[in-house]
């Protein structure tokens, strides 16, 4: 699966909600303004240009907004902002639906009662935290699940209801070894190379799917993740108004270091920037965007200074030897999935990349692309200037290693053996033939092998013929 199809669309999950659950979303001002915020550049300009047009606008009127190379953009912020039920096309006009014109309005200029921004707490806190002090907080909760996921034991283990996350979202599975607990998945593996905002809401998601399931009121569930997007970082909000829902979620939110509440029923609650960033396209956490750069090191190699995992770290070379200079211990637990790591310094660890050790990443569902994806991700700069960026001889043997792997298929299937009679054999094998469900078949052994859907019919068969015997 590319990054590309793995990536998380909100806006699918959006446009599958029946008219009736946007008309109660819109009712809130802070689920206008973060739907806004996720609309792209040129759908935020129409939703402007409607807001104070207190009249339909004729289709025709709009296509003249952009030029021609503009007209395939025009066609797809259109057919979103109507999926979303934002406007409504009704012959050759525009409207936009009335609820969101008010509530939108309203979150612009700071009008209506809906508290749907939250309720910041009147009295201070008696333990306050500043913002240093949550960004560690949902850094530690978040990458906890990470770790958890590539299997270091450096943290303790999730709570239940991340571990059901994740089984549930097929990032994990049971391992194929008794009593190993879970492993990563394909999916997992493709989930690490995410940024960490779509990380976020891929497990979002999973958590409103979860949600339907458990009938919670999804309004309730999508408003409140909604709210969160729009609070102040480092603010603390009283929980007085929150519904029976959103304090229930709050629980399950701390796990994945979304909010942060000094015990559980506390009646304040801190959004972290895992929270704060969902709607705005920023760095998840502090210090996580491409452009941040680390203090410099007179012993890290040229260019080893920019942030790892954005800018790059592995260096690989054509005896498939690999550098990693990171000191983080998620990377080099990620890398350890399918390099054999042999020695490790203080900013950089070294290995090789071996038949045996992309063998043990092709058990745990992990692909050759996925694989090359990784190393070309996260090439280190020095790496960036040459052409192919990796080693040609590394990718084709990785890839070739996979394909001896995949040589032989298992398909479930039925054996049929020890017909008394050669005529018997003959004709429960034309049956099967005809019936196109015979995967192999041994006129000498008498022996023939059956695929699943054909089994009752073949089955059947036999046993007639032999009972007319």
């Amino acid at each position: 699966m590319s990054v590309d199809n793995f990536k998380t669309n909100i806006y699918d999950y959006l446009e599958s909600l029946p008219t009736i659950t946007f008309l109660r979303l819109f009712e809130k001002p802070s689920t206008c303004l973060a739907i806004f915020r996720l609309l792209p550049s040129l759908g935020r300009q129409i939703v402007m240009s409607f807001l104070y047009v207190d009249q339909e606008i004729a289709r025709n009127d709009v296509n003249n907004w952009v030029n021609k190379d503009g007209q395939r953009k025009l066609e797809e912020s259109l057919h979103k902002l109507t999926h979303l039920r934002i406007l409504e096309e009704k012959d050759t006009v525009l409207i936009m639906n009335d609820t969101f014109r008010r509530e939108f309005r309203n979150a612009l200029t700071g009008g209506g009662a809906q508290q749907s921004f939250g309720l910041p707490c009147a009295t201070p806190d008696k333990h306050p935290v500043d913002i240093a002090f949550l960004d560690a907080y949902a850094k530690q909760q978040w990458e906890a699940i990470l770790h958890f996921m590539v299997g270091t034991a450096l943290t303790k283990k999730p709570s239940r209801g991340v571990l059901n996350l994740l089984k549930r979202s097929q990032l994990m599975q049971e391992s194929m070894d008794e009593g190993t607990g879970l492993q990563i998945t394909n999916k997992g593996f493709q989930f690490l190379l995410q940024d960490v905002n779509t990380q976020v809401w891929a497990f979002l998601l999973q958590y409103l799917n979860m949600a339907e399931v458990l009938q919670m009121d999804l309004v309730e569930v999508l408003n409140f993740l909604f709210q969160l997007g729009s609070l102040e970082l480092g603010e603390n909000y009283s929980v007085e108004t929150l519904t029976q829902t959103q304090q229930q979620m709050l629980e399950d939110l701390r796990d994945y270091g979304i909010v942060y509440q000094r015990k559980k029923g506390s009646r304040r609650y801190y959004p972290t920037r895992l929270a704060t960033t969902l709607t705005s396209g920023n760095a998840a956490i502090a210090g996580a965007g491409p452009k941040h750069a680390q203090q410099a090191d007179p012993n890290r190699p040229p260019g080893a200074d920019e942030e790892e995992g954005e800018q790059g770290f592995v260096i690989l070379e054509t005896n498939y030897r690999v550098y990693a200079y990171t000191e983080s211990p998620l990377q080099i637990a990620v890398l350890n999935l399918f390099v054999q790591l042999q020695a490790r310094f203080q900013n950089m660890v070294t290995g090789v990349i071996s038949r045996e050790s992309v063998r043990n990443a092709l058990v745990k569902g992990i692909t050759a692309d996925q694989m090359i994806s990784y190393l070309q991700t996260h090439a280190h700069p020095q790496m960036r200037k040459k052409t192919p960026v990796l080693p040609l001889t590394v990718i084709d043997q990785i890839r070739l290693w996979e394909m001896e792997r995949n040589r032989l298929k298992t398909t479930p299937a039925y054996l049929y053996h020890d017909f008394n009679m050669q005529s018997d054999f003959e004709a429960a094998e034309k049956h099967a033939k005809d019936l196109g469900v015979l995967l192999w078949s041994s006129s000498k052994k008498r022996m023939m092998v059956i695929n699943p859907e054909g089994h009752e019919s073949v089955k059947g068969f036999v046993k007639r013929r032999i009972s007319r015997q």
